[in-house]
C-alpha cells in the first residue's frame, strides 16, 4: 500500500484523483473511485444547478468514502458554491482563477481546499489563499489548462509551496505515470482521461471510442471549440481535444468563426446531441495512447494502485550498495 500526505488526507487507499471533467465526472463516476480506495470528483463545469443537484445527490447516496466537487472558479455564479456544499462534500477543488473569495467559505464548511494551478504563481497564489492541496496541472492533459509541461512543473510547484502537498495532473493514465509523479515529489496523481473511458463516465459511447481509438499526436489544444459555445475564458487557457474536421476548418480563423457564431452555434450543439464528433468535441489528453478499452472505474482504481506499488518496487530494486 502507498501512503502519501494525500491517502493520509482522505484515507484512501491509493494516491489517484479523479479530475473533475464537466459533463463527464458524475456522481456515478465520483462514487465508484471513492468506493475502490481513490478520491472520486463530481465536475461541476458552468455551474448548472439542475445537473449539480443530480449528480451531487448521486455522489452522496452511493459514496461510502470520502469524495468531492470541482468547479472553474470565474465561472461560479451566484449561489452555487452554496448548492455545492448543502450535500457535504469532502472536498472542493478550484480551477482557472483566484481562489481567495471562496476559500473562507469552503474551509467554513469542513471542506478541504484543492487548488488546481497551471504555473508556479499559480500555486503561490493557492497557498497564500490556503490550499490544503495544489494540483499542478501540466499541458499534456485534456481539456482546459495552460502551457507548462507537467514533468517539470511538478518539482517546481513542489519546490514553491513548502509543506502544501501537491498532486500531479497532465499525462497520467496508470500506474507508471502515478509512480512517477511520486518521484517527481507529488503525493499522488490527478487523472481524466483515462477516467473518460469508463463505463461510469457520463456522454456518448462514440466519444468513449474515439478516446480508445486515438493516439497522442491527434489531440490538439485550441480555443474553437470555446467560442463556438460561447465560453468567454480568460487569456492563458486553451482546451485540448482530439483533431477533428471542426477544428481543421476553424483553427486559424477565430475571429471568423465568432463573426458566424450564429450558424455555427446551433448546428453545433446539433451535432453534439447526435453524437456526432466530426463536429463536436472530445476533450482528451495525450496519453489516449495507452488507454486500450473502456472499463469500470472501481477495476481501474484497483490496478493502477496495485500497478503503482509494482513500479515503486521495480525502481527500489535498482539501488545498489557501492
Amino acid at each position: 500500500m502507498i501512503v502519501t500526505a494525500l491517502t493520509e488526507m482522505f484515507g484512501l487507499d491509493h494516491p489517484i484523483v479523479l479530475g473533475p471533467m464537466g459533463g463527464v465526472a458524475g456522481g456515478r463516476l465520483a462514487a465508484a473511485v471513492s468506493n475502490a480506495g481513490g478520491l472520486g470528483m463530481v465536475g461541476g463545469g458552468y455551474g448548472d444547478p439542475a445537473w449539480l443537484k443530480t449528480e451531487l445527490a448521486l455522489a452522496q447516496a452511493q459514496a461510502s468514502r470520502p469524495w468531492g466537487a470541482g468547479l472553474i472558479t470565474w465561472a461560479i455564479g451566484d449561489g452555487i458554491l452554496e448548492l455545492v456544499l448543502q450535500f457535504q462534500p469532502h472536498a472542493v477543488m478550484l480551477s482557472f482563477g483566484d481562489p481567495a473569495p471562496y476559500a473562507a467559505r469552503i474551509k467554513a464548511a469542513g471542506c478541504k481546499l484543492i487548488c488546481q494551478v497551471q504555473d508556479v504563481a499559480g500555486a503561490v497564489q493557492a497557498r497564500e489563499a490556503g490550499a490544503d492541496l495544489i494540483v499542478a496541472q501540466g499541458t499534456e492533459g485534456g481539456g482546459h489548462g495552460g502551457a507548462r509541461a507537467t514533468l517539470p512543473l511538478v518539482p517546481a510547484v513542489v519546490d514553491a509551496v513548502g509543506s502544501v502537498p501537491v498532486v500531479a495532473a497532465g499525462g497520467i493514465a496508470d500506474g507508471r505515470g502515478i509512480a512517477a509523479a511520486l518521484m517527481l515529489g507529488a503525493q499522488g496523481a490527478l487523472l481524466g482521461t483515462r477516467f473518460y473511458a469508463t463505463s461510469e463516465a457520463l456522454g456518448h459511447d462514440q466519444a468513449k471510442q474515439r478516446i480508445v481509438g486515438a493516439q497522442g499526436n491527434q489531440t490538439q489544444r485550441t480555443r474553437v471549440f470555446d467560442i463556438v459555445r460561447g465560453y468567454d475564458w480568460p487569456n492563458g487557457y486553451t482546451g485540448r481535444a482530439l483533431h477533428n474536421e471542426f477544428m481543421a476548418r476553424w483553427s486559424g480563423r477565430e475571429e471568423s468563426l465568432a463573426q458566424a457564431a450564429d450558424v455555427e452555434t446551433p448546428a453545433f450543439w446539433a451535432a453534439a446531441g447526435d453524437g456526432d464528433y466530426d463536429t463536436a468535441m472530445v476533450w482528451a489528453g495525450e496519453v489516449v495512447d495507452l488507454i486500450h478499452e473502456v472499463e469500470d472505474a472501481g477495476s481501474l482504481v484497483k490496478r493502477m494502485g496495485a500497478q503503482a506499488e509494482a513500479q515503486l518496487a521495480i525502481g527500489s530494486g535498482l539501488l545498489r550498495k557501492p
